[in-house]
């Protein structure tokens, strides 16, 4: 992911202290740990043959992969939706491909969030609901990636995309302009308006972009999208997130959907798998943990 990078020598400079929690969230919890909450971890990305040899057997061939995938975690930051509204047969080869608790978080296209910016885009928004729907139990978070250039100024025109949406499609939105956040009082009418409706906000922890790790829950569900950058402050970041991770399912944390980038994510599944091993030791969590093939020689990830 391209959003937020810095060179090396950049990341070397920059404070991953995540902020305290939003005050919002306290409206957002219910204070009492919730008993089974449901917990996703996955990647970007299905279709990479640098994981043949790691996660998939040496001779897995494309077609294989997200079966293979599906095997090994439980979602997928599904990005191809960004790009192309699927039809039934992809809709059907992905449920039938896929393992049977797996879920697709489906991402709106770029034509409504970042071409069209919400206006005069009923029609495409009905065919993708209603396509991503066909996923049935298989659909996981869909989440809306507002453009760069969407500003609060559009309050009125976000509201009413909001508004329209179905009323058994609830999702997350991905905040990016930087006005978002400048202002208290707006982004607090954000998160109120959010939890009116029933979605969720997405938290995205990125080195050049601080202000979008916002820490804030306008509903007990937490979706992180954590970038990482091959550097050992990599596993630092890990441990606060999984410490503010405990804090949330303590106090009522229902959902947490959790996606694993890092650079051209070759060693995503590593990374992932570190999450999964510090949840499931620090928040008495049974995330089942990705099965690597045997190596000859365990070499350093960085």
């Amino acid at each position: 992911m391209d959003f937020g990078k810095l060179s090396k020598y950049d990341v070397e400079k920059t404070d991953f202290t995540l902020k305290p929690d939003n005050a919002f969230n306290a409206k957002a919890l219910s204070g009492t740990r919730v008993i089974n909450p449901v917990i996703k971890v996955g990647c970007p990305v299905w279709s990479n043959k640098d994981w043949n040899g790691k996660i998939y057997s040496h001779n897995a061939k494309t077609p294989d992969f997200l079966k293979l995938y599906s095997q090994q975690f439980n979602t997928i930051e599904l990005n191809v939706t960004h790009y192309q509204i699927p039809n039934d047969e992809t809709i059907e080869r992905w449920k039938s491909e896929s393992s049977p608790n797996f879920t697709f978080c489906t991402k709106f296209p770029q034509v409504i969030s970042h071409d069209k910016l919400l206006q005069n885009a009923d029609g495409l928004t009905d065919e993708f609901c209603r396509q991503i729907l066909k996923l049935d139990n298989k659909l996981g978070m869909p989440f809306l990636q507002l453009a760069p250039y969407f500003t609060p100024k559009q309050f009125p025109v976000f509201e009413k995309y909001l508004r329209q949406l179905p009323e058994n499609l609830k999702i997350a939105i991905e905040f990016r302009n930087e006005d978002w956040f400048k202002n208290e009082m707006i982004w607090q009418d954000a998160l109120t308006l959010l939890n009116s409706l029933g979605h969720a906000t997405v938290i995205t922890d990125v080195a050049g972009r601080r202000d979008v790790a916002h820490q804030s829950l306008s509903i007990p569900k937490a979706v992180i999208r954590w970038v990482g950058n091959e550097h050992p402050s990599d596993y630092q970041r890990i441990d606060e997130w999984v410490q503010r991770i405990k804090l949330w399912l303590e106090n009522g944390l229902e959902e947490l959907w959790l996606f694993v980038h890092i650079c051209e994510n070759t060693i995503a599944p590593e990374m992932a798998n570190y999450w999964i091993q510090q949840l499931n030791l620090h928040c008495g969590l049974t995330i089942k943990e990705p099965k690597f093939l045997p190596k000859v020689e365990q070499m350093s990830l960085f």
